[in-house]
Protein backbone atom coordinates (compact mmCIF):
# COMPACT_ATOMS: atom_id res chain seq x y z
CA UNK A 1 0.00 0.00 0.00
CA UNK A 2 1.53 3.36 -1.26
CA UNK A 3 0.75 6.40 1.66
CA UNK A 4 1.08 10.01 1.02
CA UNK A 5 1.07 11.49 4.48
CA UNK A 6 3.58 10.40 7.46
CA UNK A 7 2.70 11.43 10.60
CA UNK A 8 5.46 10.86 13.61
CA UNK A 9 3.79 11.13 17.03
CA UNK A 10 6.51 11.30 19.93
CA UNK A 11 4.17 9.86 23.22
CA UNK A 12 4.52 10.75 26.71
CA UNK A 13 2.82 10.66 29.96
CA UNK A 14 0.95 13.99 29.37
CA UNK A 15 1.08 14.88 25.91
CA UNK A 16 1.75 14.20 21.94
CA UNK A 17 3.59 15.59 19.50
CA UNK A 18 2.34 15.14 15.86
CA UNK A 19 4.70 16.05 12.86
CA UNK A 20 2.63 16.10 10.08
CA UNK A 21 4.73 15.14 6.16
CA UNK A 22 3.64 14.33 2.55
CA UNK A 23 5.75 12.98 0.95
CA UNK A 24 9.41 13.76 2.06
CA UNK A 25 8.05 17.45 2.45
CA UNK A 26 7.41 18.48 6.38
CA UNK A 27 4.09 20.68 6.57
CA UNK A 28 3.59 21.17 9.85
CA UNK A 29 3.95 19.71 14.27
CA UNK A 30 1.15 20.33 16.80
CA UNK A 31 1.25 19.44 19.94
CA UNK A 32 -1.75 17.76 22.10
CA UNK A 33 -3.02 16.50 25.09
CA UNK A 34 -2.60 12.69 25.76
CA UNK A 35 -6.57 12.29 25.65
CA UNK A 36 -9.41 11.01 24.02
CA UNK A 37 -11.11 14.37 23.32
CA UNK A 38 -8.25 16.29 22.22
CA UNK A 39 -7.10 12.93 19.95
CA UNK A 40 -10.15 12.96 18.27
CA UNK A 41 -10.93 16.70 17.15
CA UNK A 42 -7.18 16.34 15.72
CA UNK A 43 -8.18 13.95 13.33
CA UNK A 44 -10.85 16.06 12.20
CA UNK A 45 -8.70 18.71 11.84
CA UNK A 46 -6.18 16.76 9.93
CA UNK A 47 -9.18 15.80 7.67
CA UNK A 48 -9.37 18.75 6.82
CA UNK A 49 -6.38 19.16 5.08
CA UNK A 50 -6.50 18.91 0.72
CA UNK A 51 -6.03 15.46 -0.18
CA UNK A 52 -5.96 13.91 3.07
CA UNK A 53 -7.63 10.60 3.44
CA UNK A 54 -6.98 8.11 6.36
CA UNK A 55 -6.59 5.39 4.02
CA UNK A 56 -3.38 7.60 2.54
CA UNK A 57 -1.79 8.06 5.76
CA UNK A 58 0.35 6.00 8.22
CA UNK A 59 0.74 6.93 11.73
CA UNK A 60 4.08 6.29 13.46
CA UNK A 61 5.10 6.26 17.27
CA UNK A 62 7.03 4.49 18.82
CA UNK A 63 6.45 1.95 21.90
CA UNK A 64 5.73 3.65 25.04
CA UNK A 65 3.86 1.08 27.02
CA UNK A 66 0.45 2.00 28.44
CA UNK A 67 0.85 5.81 26.91
CA UNK A 68 0.25 4.65 23.90
CA UNK A 69 -3.36 2.94 24.55
CA UNK A 70 -5.59 6.55 24.02
CA UNK A 71 -4.39 7.06 20.77
CA UNK A 72 -3.82 3.83 19.54
CA UNK A 73 -7.63 3.00 20.47
CA UNK A 74 -8.78 6.27 18.65
CA UNK A 75 -7.12 5.27 15.51
CA UNK A 76 -8.06 1.80 15.59
CA UNK A 77 -11.54 3.23 16.25
CA UNK A 78 -10.48 5.02 12.59
CA UNK A 79 -8.98 2.06 11.36
CA UNK A 80 -6.16 3.82 10.39
CA UNK A 81 -2.79 2.32 9.54
CA UNK A 82 -0.55 2.21 12.56
CA UNK A 83 2.85 1.47 13.05
CA UNK A 84 4.45 1.18 16.26
CA UNK A 85 8.15 0.58 16.22
CA UNK A 86 10.85 -0.43 19.29
CA UNK A 87 12.14 3.31 19.88
CA UNK A 88 15.78 1.41 19.65
CA UNK A 89 14.67 0.43 15.95
CA UNK A 90 14.18 4.08 15.46
CA UNK A 91 17.03 5.80 16.65
CA UNK A 92 19.89 3.19 14.98
CA UNK A 93 18.48 4.48 11.73
CA UNK A 94 18.89 7.44 12.28
CA UNK A 95 22.96 7.62 12.01
CA UNK A 96 24.47 10.10 14.72
CA UNK A 97 22.08 12.84 15.80
CA UNK A 98 22.52 15.51 18.18
CA UNK A 99 20.42 17.70 20.30
CA UNK A 100 16.59 16.17 20.54
CA UNK A 101 13.48 17.76 21.75
CA UNK A 102 9.56 16.73 21.36
CA UNK A 103 9.20 18.22 18.30
CA UNK A 104 12.38 17.22 16.81
CA UNK A 105 11.49 13.55 18.14
CA UNK A 106 8.26 14.05 15.93
CA UNK A 107 9.85 15.23 12.91
CA UNK A 108 12.37 12.39 13.20
CA UNK A 109 9.94 9.94 13.66
CA UNK A 110 8.15 10.81 10.33
CA UNK A 111 11.19 10.73 8.51
CA UNK A 112 11.78 7.23 10.07
CA UNK A 113 8.08 6.22 8.30
CA UNK A 114 8.78 7.86 4.74
CA UNK A 115 11.91 6.29 4.20
CA UNK A 116 11.00 3.18 5.46
CA UNK A 117 7.75 3.15 3.93
CA UNK A 118 8.14 0.06 1.82
CA UNK A 119 9.09 -2.71 4.89
CA UNK A 120 6.63 -0.88 7.82
CA UNK A 121 4.60 -3.28 9.56
CA UNK A 122 1.12 -2.49 10.47
CA UNK A 123 0.16 -3.00 13.91
CA UNK A 124 -2.84 -4.82 14.94
CA UNK A 125 -4.08 -5.33 18.48
CA UNK A 126 -4.04 -8.17 20.84
CA UNK A 127 -7.17 -9.42 21.43
CA UNK A 128 -8.66 -8.38 24.62
CA UNK A 129 -8.54 -11.84 26.60
CA UNK A 130 -5.07 -11.58 25.68
CA UNK A 131 -4.14 -7.92 26.87
CA UNK A 132 -5.96 -9.16 30.00
CA UNK A 133 -3.42 -11.70 30.46
CA UNK A 134 -0.66 -9.60 29.94
CA UNK A 135 -1.75 -6.97 32.27
CA UNK A 136 -2.29 -10.08 34.95
CA UNK A 137 0.78 -11.64 34.30
CA UNK A 138 2.38 -7.87 34.94
CA UNK A 139 0.43 -7.54 38.04
CA UNK A 140 1.81 -10.88 39.53
CA UNK A 141 5.54 -9.87 38.66
CA UNK A 142 4.80 -6.80 40.80
CA UNK A 143 3.42 -8.50 43.67
CA UNK A 144 6.32 -10.97 44.00
CA UNK A 145 8.84 -8.18 43.51
CA UNK A 146 7.37 -6.25 46.51
CA UNK A 147 7.27 -9.54 48.30
CA UNK A 148 10.97 -9.90 47.95
CA UNK A 149 11.57 -6.06 48.89
CA UNK A 150 10.26 -6.79 52.06
CA UNK A 151 11.53 -10.95 52.38
CA UNK A 152 15.14 -9.80 51.48
CA UNK A 153 16.01 -7.29 54.16
CA UNK A 154 14.39 -9.51 56.85
CA UNK A 155 16.31 -12.18 56.23
CA UNK A 156 19.33 -10.45 56.15
CA UNK A 157 18.15 -8.56 59.66
CA UNK A 158 17.54 -11.91 61.25
CA UNK A 159 21.33 -12.82 60.15
CA UNK A 160 23.10 -10.03 61.94
CA UNK A 161 20.82 -9.23 64.74
CA UNK A 162 19.07 -10.87 67.67
CA UNK A 163 16.56 -12.95 68.04
CA UNK A 164 13.78 -10.33 69.49
CA UNK A 165 15.04 -7.48 67.01
CA UNK A 166 14.41 -9.84 63.76
CA UNK A 167 10.92 -11.32 65.63
CA UNK A 168 9.45 -7.63 66.00
CA UNK A 169 10.52 -7.03 62.47
CA UNK A 170 9.06 -9.97 61.19
CA UNK A 171 5.77 -9.57 62.90
CA UNK A 172 5.43 -6.11 61.83
CA UNK A 173 5.58 -7.21 58.45
CA UNK A 174 3.84 -10.39 58.89
CA UNK A 175 0.20 -8.92 57.87
CA UNK A 176 1.38 -7.50 54.28
CA UNK A 177 3.27 -10.58 53.45
CA UNK A 178 0.33 -12.77 54.37
CA UNK A 179 -1.79 -10.41 52.15
CA UNK A 180 0.49 -10.19 49.46
CA UNK A 181 1.19 -13.99 49.48
CA UNK A 182 -2.99 -14.10 49.42
CA UNK A 183 -3.23 -11.64 46.32
CA UNK A 184 -0.69 -13.56 44.23
CA UNK A 185 -2.86 -16.20 45.01
CA UNK A 186 -5.53 -14.30 43.44
CA UNK A 187 -3.72 -13.50 40.34
CA UNK A 188 -2.39 -17.11 39.89
CA UNK A 189 -6.61 -18.25 39.98
CA UNK A 190 -7.49 -15.13 37.28
CA UNK A 191 -5.06 -16.32 35.01
CA UNK A 192 -6.29 -19.99 35.14
CA UNK A 193 -9.89 -18.92 34.69
CA UNK A 194 -8.55 -16.68 31.38
CA UNK A 195 -7.18 -19.42 30.12
CA UNK A 196 -9.76 -22.58 30.82
CA UNK A 197 -12.41 -19.66 29.42
CA UNK A 198 -10.81 -19.23 26.00
CA UNK A 199 -10.16 -22.19 23.62
CA UNK A 200 -6.93 -20.71 21.87
CA UNK A 201 -5.34 -19.78 24.62
CA UNK A 202 -6.35 -23.36 26.37
CA UNK A 203 -4.41 -25.20 23.26
CA UNK A 204 -1.79 -23.24 23.12
CA UNK A 205 -1.24 -23.21 26.95
CA UNK A 206 -1.41 -27.08 26.61
CA UNK A 207 1.43 -27.39 24.05
CA UNK A 208 3.41 -24.85 25.66
CA UNK A 209 3.69 -26.28 29.03
CA UNK A 210 3.96 -29.75 27.55
CA UNK A 211 7.77 -29.41 26.92
CA UNK A 212 10.04 -30.32 29.79
CA UNK A 213 10.89 -27.67 32.08
CA UNK A 214 8.44 -25.23 30.86
CA UNK A 215 5.97 -24.05 33.87
CA UNK A 216 2.83 -22.05 33.81
CA UNK A 217 4.37 -19.06 34.74
CA UNK A 218 6.91 -18.79 31.59
CA UNK A 219 3.68 -20.10 29.38
CA UNK A 220 2.16 -17.01 29.96
CA UNK A 221 5.04 -14.86 29.33
CA UNK A 222 5.60 -16.81 25.99
CA UNK A 223 2.29 -16.64 24.99
CA UNK A 224 1.82 -13.03 25.61
CA UNK A 225 5.07 -12.21 24.52
CA UNK A 226 4.26 -13.80 20.80
CA UNK A 227 0.96 -12.69 20.84
CA UNK A 228 -0.19 -15.99 20.73
CA UNK A 229 2.61 -16.94 18.18
CA UNK A 230 1.20 -14.49 15.54
CA UNK A 231 3.73 -12.03 16.29
CA UNK A 232 6.58 -14.18 16.39
CA UNK A 233 6.82 -17.52 14.82
CA UNK A 234 9.66 -19.03 14.45
CA UNK A 235 12.51 -20.22 16.94
CA UNK A 236 14.97 -18.19 15.41
CA UNK A 237 13.22 -14.72 15.99
CA UNK A 238 12.20 -15.60 19.39
CA UNK A 239 15.43 -16.89 20.20
CA UNK A 240 16.32 -13.49 19.17
CA UNK A 241 14.20 -11.28 21.07
CA UNK A 242 14.80 -13.02 24.21
CA UNK A 243 18.75 -12.83 23.83
CA UNK A 244 19.74 -16.11 24.03
CA UNK A 245 20.62 -16.57 20.51
CA UNK A 246 24.51 -15.69 19.96
CA UNK A 247 25.71 -13.53 17.36
CA UNK A 248 29.24 -13.27 16.23
CA UNK A 249 31.20 -9.96 16.57
CA UNK A 250 34.51 -10.68 13.68
CA UNK A 251 36.36 -8.10 12.63
CA UNK A 252 39.83 -8.77 9.74
CA UNK A 253 41.77 -11.26 11.86
CA UNK A 254 39.87 -10.71 15.51
CA UNK A 255 38.09 -13.62 15.78
CA UNK A 256 35.62 -13.38 18.68
CA UNK A 257 33.48 -15.82 20.56
CA UNK A 258 30.17 -15.25 19.76
CA UNK A 259 27.99 -13.87 22.53
CA UNK A 260 24.42 -12.95 23.10
CA UNK A 261 22.82 -9.86 22.99
CA UNK A 262 21.90 -7.35 25.66
CA UNK A 263 18.94 -6.31 23.88
CA UNK A 264 16.31 -8.55 24.84
CA UNK A 265 13.35 -9.15 26.82
CA UNK A 266 14.92 -9.84 30.13
CA UNK A 267 11.96 -11.08 31.92
CA UNK A 268 11.71 -14.20 29.13
CA UNK A 269 15.14 -14.47 29.22
CA UNK A 270 15.24 -14.85 32.98
CA UNK A 271 12.31 -17.36 32.84
CA UNK A 272 13.80 -19.30 30.29
CA UNK A 273 16.75 -19.71 32.33
CA UNK A 274 14.92 -21.20 35.41
CA UNK A 275 13.16 -23.32 33.24
CA UNK A 276 16.94 -24.80 31.24
CA UNK A 277 17.67 -25.61 35.36
CA UNK A 278 14.62 -27.23 35.75
CA UNK A 279 14.94 -29.57 32.45
CA UNK A 280 19.09 -30.47 33.09
CA UNK A 281 17.63 -31.50 36.21
CA UNK A 282 14.35 -33.48 35.28
CA UNK A 283 14.79 -34.23 31.91
CA UNK A 284 16.82 -37.17 30.67
CA UNK A 285 18.08 -36.19 27.68
CA UNK A 286 18.84 -33.00 28.28
CA UNK A 287 20.35 -34.04 31.40
CA UNK A 288 22.73 -36.31 29.37
CA UNK A 289 23.40 -33.44 26.91
CA UNK A 290 24.59 -31.21 29.64
CA UNK A 291 26.94 -33.53 31.67
CA UNK A 292 28.30 -34.20 28.53
CA UNK A 293 29.38 -30.64 27.72
CA UNK A 294 30.29 -29.54 30.86
CA UNK A 295 32.33 -32.64 32.05
CA UNK A 296 33.60 -34.22 29.00
CA UNK A 297 33.79 -31.52 26.50
CA UNK A 298 34.73 -28.93 29.31
CA UNK A 299 32.34 -26.08 28.20
CA UNK A 300 31.43 -23.24 30.13
CA UNK A 301 28.26 -24.18 31.73
CA UNK A 302 26.61 -20.43 30.82
CA UNK A 303 27.48 -21.25 27.38
CA UNK A 304 25.96 -24.95 27.79
CA UNK A 305 23.12 -23.51 29.77
CA UNK A 306 21.77 -20.89 27.15
CA UNK A 307 22.20 -24.16 24.43
CA UNK A 308 19.56 -26.20 26.35
CA UNK A 309 17.51 -22.72 26.30
CA UNK A 310 17.55 -22.72 22.75
CA UNK A 311 16.14 -26.24 22.89
CA UNK A 312 13.50 -25.48 24.69
CA UNK A 313 12.82 -22.90 22.19
CA UNK A 314 13.02 -25.20 19.59
CA UNK A 315 10.84 -27.70 21.24
CA UNK A 316 7.94 -25.27 22.11
CA UNK A 317 7.43 -23.95 18.45
CA UNK A 318 7.58 -27.59 17.25
CA UNK A 319 4.80 -28.30 19.48
CA UNK A 320 2.87 -25.01 18.56
CA UNK A 321 3.41 -25.51 14.41
CA UNK A 322 2.59 -29.14 14.60
CA UNK A 323 -0.25 -28.56 17.05
CA UNK A 324 0.54 -31.58 19.10
CA UNK A 325 2.07 -31.79 22.64
CA UNK A 326 5.97 -32.81 23.15
CA UNK A 327 6.77 -36.41 23.63
CA UNK A 328 9.26 -37.46 25.34
CA UNK A 329 9.65 -41.13 23.75
CA UNK A 330 9.16 -39.91 20.15
CA UNK A 331 9.69 -42.22 17.54
CA UNK A 332 10.23 -40.96 13.54
CA UNK A 333 8.20 -43.03 11.32
CA UNK A 334 10.42 -44.11 7.82
CA UNK A 335 8.79 -44.81 4.90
Amino acid sequence: MEFEFFIGIDVSKNKLDFAVQYGDRFLFHQEIANEPQAINTFIKYLGKLSGFSLNKVIFCMEHTGIYNNHLLTCLYKKKAHICLEAATQIKNSLGNIRGKNDKIDAIRIAGYAYDKRDKLRLWVPKREIVQQLAHLAATRLRLITIKKQLKVPLKEHAAFSSGKVARQSLQVCSHSLKAIDQDIDRADKAIEELISADTELRRLFGLVTSVSGIGKVTAVQIIVATNEFKDINNPKSFACYCGVAPFKDDSGKVVKKARVSHMANKKVKTLLHLSAIVAIQYNADLKLFYDRKVNQEKKNKMSVINAVRNKLILRIFACVNQNRPYEKNYLKLVA
